[in-house]
């Protein structure tokens, strides 16, 4: 097979920069199809972290082309101090063209009167817990049809044209939210020096990754957040501002559904969410904090700690069935490790004793059903196969392979490249 999707199939986080890393060691080519640099993947090399926000996991391989979509926002400040900072590292040459970092010229640019308007909501009533980083608004001026394609930036005085345009939307805004506007040439001083640096990456990106499935090279599209944060089947409101199932990355990368040879679910061996919005199975208690903390939940965009809580099947069930998953990647499952027993939501049950499904809208007097199972104390690191687990964590992979629906084709024991059980080929060779 040669197109795969990877997708977080919970509230993001679930790993996906480790996995995709692992992934692209076979990848000719890398596709990030939606968000923006609010969607940090971190990965750890030989003992040295790389967080990358924009960039897809994959450009850690050099002989692995990475594409940046149409379906993302990408604010060129953010990119540039990822690129100069991957350059220090020696991860990227000093003159990085897009035969290695692609990017669509048909990608929406986030510019600073977005990161305001952003900022400004956030400290109001109408805060939902973003990053703060302009995602949102930069998609509302994509469907406003007054957005910034980066191809525009091949033409400055076009683009002037365009930012003072959307200053004069958004002026309202900000005035009613006590806020100031940067003035165009205030954006377009800071812009310029990037734009010149920009214009060279762009290109069609839609038609790179549509020559590459029919090719038959090994195509990898990396979603961003999660399935439970998808602006139409997430947790509305609570939600980013893109599409993050796998349906996204027709959309968001140019290819058409039946390019797509198969989908991989991403869940974490326990559940974790950033912002506002419903959590069933959240643990404000000790285990909640242990969590955390040996976790390290703490977003790698803005450090603020994630919240915590028990693994939710029906979430991860519907999670299956709106993404259509054909294989699952176990995430953190040594986190786990040194818990007496361990709980698992299984169902949810209304204040009337019915049974419900997982709860799109925060329902009240809908509570968890949890199904308890033996923890396991041994350590996770050194286990290269199944069978090296300790029976207690062997028998907590079966229980959600069997209930979730969907095998379970990868199980990630540490943070490290080397810690991870890969019981399958993800291209099929």
């Amino acid at each position: 097979m040669a197109a795969v999707v990877i997708v977080g199939a919970q509230w993001g986080d679930e790993g996906k920069g480790k996995v995709v890393d692992i992934f692209t060691e076979q990848a000719d080519l890398v596709v990030r199809f939606g968000g923006g640099p609010n969607a940090g993947h971190t990965l750890v090399v030989n003992g040295d972290k790389v967080v990358v926000r924009l960039i897809p996991s994959g450009i850690l391989h050099p002989r692995t082309r990475c594409v940046l979509g149409q379906g993302m926002v990408i604010d060129p400040a953010s990119l540039f101090l990822e690129i100069d900072e991957l350059v220090r590292r020696g991860r990227l040459p000093v003159d990085v063209g897009h035969d290695r970092l692609a990017v669509s010229d048909r990608a929406h640019a986030i510019l600073p009167y977005h990161v305001t308007i952003d900022t400004l909501r956030e400290a109001g009533r109408g805060a939902i817990g973003t990053t703060k980083r302009g995602v949102g608004p930069c998609y509302e001026d994509k469907v406003a049809r007054r957005g910034l394609q980066l191809g525009v930036l091949r033409d400055l005085r076009r683009t002037r044209d365009l930012v003072e345009r959307a200053l004069e939307a958004w002026a309202p805004t900000a005035a009613a939210l006590g806020g100031t506007l940067p003035t165009a040439s205030e954006v377009m001083d800071k812009l310029e020096p990037l734009a010149a640096r920009l214009v060279p990456l762009l290109t069609d990106t839609a038609v790179i990754a549509e020559a590459a499935v029919r090719a038959k090279k090994k195509v990898l599209f990396e979603g961003a957040q999660g399935t439970l944060l998808d602006v139409d089947h997430g947790t509305y409101p609570f939600v980013t501002s893109s599409s993050a199932t796998a349906g996204g990355a027709c959309t968001g990368a140019g290819v058409g559904p039946t390019r797509i040879d198969k989908v991989f679910g991403l869940v974490k061996a326990y559940t974790t969410r950033v912002g506002s919005g419903p959590f069933p199975t959240e643990l404000n208690d000790e285990t909640g904090e242990r969590l955390r903390q040996k976790g390290a939940e703490f977003g790698s965009v803005t450090g603020r700690p994630r919240r915590t809580g028990w693994l939710d099947l029906p979430a991860l069930a519907y999670a299956t069935r709106v993404n259509g998953l054909d294989a699952l990647a176990l995430t953190k499952l040594d986190v786990l490790t040194g818990l007496p027993e361990l709980r698992v939501c299984v169902a949810y049950r209304a204040a009337d004793g019915a049974e419900r499904p997982f709860p799109i809208d925060d329902e009240p007097g809908v509570t968890p059903v949890y199904e308890t199972l033996p923890g396991w104390t041994e350590p996770l690191e050194g286990a290269r196969k199944l069978s090296d687990l300790p029976k207690a964590a062997r028998a907590y992979v079966d229980f959600i392979e069997q209930k979730a629906g969907s095998p379970i084709e990868l199980v990630s024991v540490g943070p490290g490249r080397e810690e991870t059980i890969l019981l399958t080929d993800p291209f099929g060779g």
